[in-house]
C-alpha cells in the first residue's frame, strides 16, 4: 500500500530547517519501522495543491497505528505543527510499492484519471483510497523523464508535478538503504 502525506509550510524563515529535519531526521526514523518499505520525499513543480507530499510503501493501516511507529515516526512535529499547513494523510491500495523517483525524473500525479496522463504520454499507475481521508478517492502516479516532462503552466486540471527532493529510502528487512539528500 501507499502511505501519502502531502502538505504547505507557512514560516519561510524556519522552512529549510524543517526540510532537513523532514528529510535528513524523520524520513530514516520512518523506514527503521517495521511494515515501511520505501520513502521519499517531493516538492511540487506546479501549483494547486499541497507543496510537500512523501510517498512511502507499507504494509498496511495497522503500521501506522502501532507502537513501533508512533514511537520511531508518528507525532514528532511538535516543533514545526504551528507551520504546517493544507496537511492530508491517505492510503492508497492498487500499488504495491511506490516508484522510484530518480534526480532524472518527476513524479506525476493526477486525481482526475488516468488520461490526462497517458495524454501526455506516461504510464499511469492506479491506487484507490483504503483509509484515513480517503480524498481524492483514485489517484494515478506516473514516473516522468524530466527531458520529455510536461508544460507545468499548462498541466491538465488535477495533474501535478513533483521533483524528488530525496532519494528513495528503501528497508531490507530492518536496514534502511539510500541516502536522503
Amino acid at each position: 500500500m501507499i502511505y501519502t502525506v502531502e502538505c504547505s509550510f507557512a514560516d519561510p524563515a524556519s522552512e529549510a530547517e524543517w526540510n532537513d529535519f523532514y528529510s535528513l531526521d524523520k524520513l530514516p526514523a520512518l523506514i527503521s519501522v517495521s511494515g515501511f518499505h520505501t520513502s521519499q520525499r517531493f516538492k511540487a513543480l506546479s501549483p494547486g495543491c499541497p507543496v510537500y507530499l512523501a510517498l512511502h510503501s507499507i504494509d498496511g493501516l495497522d503500521i501506522l497505528t502501532g507502537e513501533e511507529y508512533r514511537h520511531k515516526g508518528g507525532g514528532n512535529f511538535a516543533r514545526w505543527q504551528q507551520h504546517i499547513i493544507d496537511w492530508h494523510r491517505n492510503l492508497y491500495g492498487g500499488v504495491e510499492r511506490a516508484p522510484a523517483i530518480g534526480d532524472g525524473e518527476y513524479l506525476a500525479s493526477s486525481a482526475a484519471g488516468p488520461e490526462p496522463l497517458t495524454r501526455l504520454g506516461l504510464t499511469p499507475y492506479a491506487m484507490h483510497a483504503v483509509a484515513m481521508e480517503k480524498f481524492p478517492e483514485h489517484r494515478w502516479l506516473a514516473k516522468v523523464e524530466r527531458g520529455n516532462a510536461p508544460d507545468i503552466e499548462h498541466l491538465p486540471e488535477g495533474v501535478h508535478v513533483y521533483v524528488p527532493m530525496t532519494a528513495q529510502l528503501t528497508n531490507d528487512g530492518n536496514a534502511a538503504v539510500g541516502k536522503a539528500r
